[in-house]
């Protein structure tokens, strides 16, 4: 079965969302969907890098409000940087890692790509630092101390 469906989740969710975007439960459709489903779980098998483990299921939960949190609050200080009399201070940052997991890694992307303000730009060759470019910084020291306490320790407890 699972050569067949190396990942049910993925093929469950394409085949609903196939149905769901075509509006109808057709043969046709249906068969389409199923097609859809296990094709694209089978040809993205490669890029998953490996299995996800979480550790922690409450500090997950923690994360997420902490990021839900800071991209609301983050909003706001983008909408005020726009509308400020003076420029931006755009900058890039280097944030040292110990997060070694590729799937954390991979939230941490996420995470630094979905906070408005924030764009994660590079991971080092040897995953110790990545570089993150800022929008309007004002104190590097404090925003890397913020990256790794707020996201990365977290990350760390529920993938490593």
């Amino acid at each position: 079965m699972k050569r067949l469906l190396p990942a049910p989740l993925l093929s469950a969710t394409l085949f609903v969302l196939w149905l769901v975007l075509n509006d109808s439960v057709s043969p046709g459709h249906l068969l389409l969907a199923a097609l859809v489903a296990v094709l694209i779980a089978r040809l993205t098998a490669p890029l998953r890098p490996v299995p996800v483990r979480l550790f922690h299921p409450a500090t997950l939960m923690r994360f997420l409000a902490v990021v839900a949190h800071d991209v609301v609050a983050s909003n706001f200080d983008v909408a005020r940087g726009v509308w400020a009399s003076r420029p931006p201070n755009g900058a890039f940052v280097r944030v040292p890692l110990e997060l070694r997991d590729p799937n954390g890694l991979a939230a941490l992307a996420m995470v630094m790509c979905v906070i408005p303000g924030t764009v994660w730009c590079e991971l080092a060759h040897d995953r110790s630092a990545l570089l993150v470019h800022v929008f309007d910084l004002r104190d590097e020291a404090l925003l890397v101390a913020r990256i790794k306490q707020r996201y990365e320790q977290p990350l760390m407890e529920i993938f490593q």
